[in-house]
């Protein structure tokens, strides 16, 4: 069974950084275009960075500058390095795994940026 385990969300005052990390396993790590999405309160689930399997990345462009996909292939995880947070930047974020005919969701951790 297929499992992305999501882990380095939590409590942040606004400014500050937080490291999430998404290891997975049971699959070829190194096919997959691997991606960070957040769900807040109320609202639908967005894309907020990819990383395809040849390194390339790519931004929604709320957090453009601020945060950072990569990936560690031996490792089998894929790293979002958020800096600068904002309080807009709070909600469940879920890792996912995608190759064609195939895409894997995490469970999600929650990050929460307040004073």
């Amino acid at each position: 069974q297929v499992q992305l385990v999501e882990s380095g969300g939590g409590l942040v005052q606004p400014g500050g950084s937080l490291r999430l990390s998404c290891v997975a396993s049971r699959i070829i790590f190194s096919m997959y275009a691997m991606g960070w999405y957040r769900q807040a309160p109320g609202k639908q689930r967005e894309l907020v960075a990819t990383i395809t399997a040849g390194g390339a990345t790519n931004y929604t462009d709320s957090v453009k500058g601020r945060f950072t996909i990569s990936r560690d292939n031996a490792k089998n995880t894929v790293y979002l390095q958020m800096n600068s947070l904002k309080p807009e930047d709070t909600a469940v974020y879920y890792c996912n795994a995608e190759r064609p005919r195939l895409t894997y969701w995490g469970q999600g951790t929650q990050v929460t940026v307040s004073s």
